[in-house]
């Protein structure tokens, strides 16, 4: 299994920053991709930031030019640089990773891992 562990997530005013770590642990084998997602009260989760084993980054319009994601893969962690921050930015932010992990059969497909999440407030 993966676990993930998200931190960094606070209360700041609009045009600060802060900064999100995450770290997956667990019997992995591979993880394919981790990126960020996030979810506002009464509003559909929506991916943030995605980057993949190879480098390929993908941003929210959004978000583009104001936040950065990277990646250390020898600690299995992925950040999120959130500078500029809006109010519009608030929400529960979610760090995802699409892994597989080693068993005692074999190896498992490519499944979904999800962190229990981080509380980020900007207020105005």
């Amino acid at each position: 299994q993966v676990q993930l562990v998200e931190s960094g997530g606070g209360l700041v005013q609009a045009g600060g920053s802060l900064r999100l770590a995450c770290a997956a642990s667990g019997s992995i084998f591979n993880i394919n991709a981790m990126g960020w997602y996030r979810q506002a009260p009464g509003e559909q989760r929506e991916s943030v930031a995605v980057i993949s084993s190879t480098g390929t980054i993908n941003y929210a319009d959004s978000v583009k030019g104001r936040f950065t994601i990277s990646r250390d893969n020898a600690k299995n962690t992925v950040y999120l640089q959130m500078n500029s921050l809006k109010p519009e930015d608030t929400a529960v932010y979610y760090c995802n990773a699409i892994a597989t992990v080693s068993r005692v059969g074999g190896i498992s497909r490519r499944s979904d891992y999800w962190g229990q999440g981080t509380q980020v407030t900007v207020s105005s």
